[in-house]
């Protein structure tokens, strides 16, 4: 398809030419004998026609939205030069591959350039970097926990600044049971805590299995809490009584593969600290002639309530049954899974008779209205064995001394003669 296309119209202007002074009255006189013929019309396609109206130049990359508002950035940038526009020769149109080969080396130079600016503001490029430092204290079985402080967090709200605070899990296990969470600080992407937090009745045999896990988040006090990043330290490359200090870059970790991975390798170790576990201390009183039972704290609780979380007591039996003189209760501790009691509790016995006797320690959850709740049970006596048994060992040979294990809650506590009241 073609279109004719007629001669511009004679110009309207004012203004005309004068003649040029070389011209003799002969050959202006001749001039319209020898005028040549009017051109003709020019035709060109339909195709050609758009292409000049529409396309006076090559195609430019489209700018980012962040070049226009910088506060999209990850970490403050400078913003982009301003763009030149190219316009390619008649030569290019012509069909003259020589210039048109230059002018796509240039767009390729271009693009590749463009392809770094999107790599920068990918979400996974840089989220931050975590500082802190581990202890582990195997004599009182702590890990410390110190958040020291976080570098050039990702922008999470509006005004280009986060609300940010770090949460610790240990890894296997539940995940309410064992998280601790650090204040949240307002306004900035550079916090700084200096804040230390204390797991309480961790083993050397769970720094061998353990795996800690620090993420950091948002505060969003209209929504839900927005994930940064993670980083996650085995603990069985801490040694015991060393503090050890990290700075390590944030990362997005795939938690469900990971998770059910570690559940199925250790699969044994998180059905057996599914309950919790309890801090008694043990001492035989000489002079009065009677066993101290001290019931500290738990720690890792089952969760039994709907809401996460467990209104935790205890209960302790000295087996022979010796009527209510042998059966006390601690306080109840709302809504938590950490509960720390730190009870004292007196029998009445002879150091022959005690040797014979089984001490039953149970926990139970509070229900106002219903039975209680059972979460776990441990006994020490005679008849126990492993840990349980040398802590009654330990408590008859050391005489006068305070003696305090940590024992793993197990169905085997529990009360069988008696319900829940």
């Amino acid at each position: 398809m073609s279109v004719s296309k007629p001669p511009p119209p004679p110009s309207t202007s004012h203004l005309t030419i004068p003649p040029s002074s070389t011209s003799t009255p002969s050959s202006s006189a001749s001039s319209p004998s020898t005028a040549p013929p009017p051109p003709s019309p020019v035709k060109i396609s339909m195709q050609e026609h758009f292409a000049i109206n529409v396309c006076p130049g090559p195609i430019l990359p489209i700018p980012q939205i962040s070049d226009f508002f910088p506060r999209f950035h990850d970490y403050p940038c400078t913003p982009p030069p301003p763009r030149e526009k190219k316009i390619l020769k008649e030569e290019t149109f012509n069909g003259e591959m020589g210039i048109g080969y230059k002018d796509g080396e240039r767009r390729g130079e271009n693009e590749g350039d463009r392809e770094e600016v999107i790599d920068s503001d990918d979400d996974d490029t840089y989220l931050g970097t975590l500082e802190f430092s581990l202890l582990f204290d195997q004599e009182n079985n702590c890990l410390h926990c110190t958040i020291h402080k976080a570098k050039g967090l990702k922008a999470m709200d509006s005004n280009g600044l986060a609300d940010p605070y770090v949460k610790l899990h240990l890894l296997p296990g539940a995940s309410k049971a064992n998280k601790l969470r650090t204040k949240t600080l307002k306004n900035t992407l550079n916090p700084v805590w200096n804040e230390t937090l204390i797991y309480h009745g961790i083993t050397a045999a769970d720094m061998t299995t353990k795996t800690l896990r620090l993420c950091v988040c948002d505060m969003d006090r209209l929504g839900r809490n927005e994930f940064i990043g993670e980083v996650r330290v085995a603990l069985k490359k801490l040694k015991e009584g060393e503090s050890k200090r990290y700075n390590m870059g944030l990362e997005r970790i795939a938690q469900n593969k990971e998770t059910n991975n570690q559940t199925v390798d250790q699969g044994a170790v998180v059905a057996e600290e599914e309950r919790g576990r309890i801090l008694v201390s043990l001492c035989y009183n000489t002079e009065k002639g009677c066993l101290l039972v001290g019931i500290i704290r738990c720690a890792h609780l089952a969760a039994m309530d709907s809401n996460g979380y467990s209104d935790p007591f205890v209960k302790i039996i000295l087996q022979p049954d010796m009527g209510k003189k042998s059966k006390y209760k601690t306080s109840v501790k709302k809504k938590t899974l950490n509960p720390e009691f730190n009870e004292e509790f007196s029998y009445e016995v002879s150091l022959d008779q005690l040797a014979k006797k089984t001490l039953e320690i149970s926990v139970w959850d509070y229900d106002l209205g219903m039975s209680n709740d059972f979460i776990g049970g441990v006994e020490l006596g005679i008849n126990a064995s492993g840990q349980r048994l040398r802590h009654w060992f330990d408590c008859l040979k050391n005489k006068g001394k305070k003696v305090e294990y940590w024992h793993t809650l197990t169905q085997q506590g529990a009360p069988s003669s008696e319900k829940p009241d």
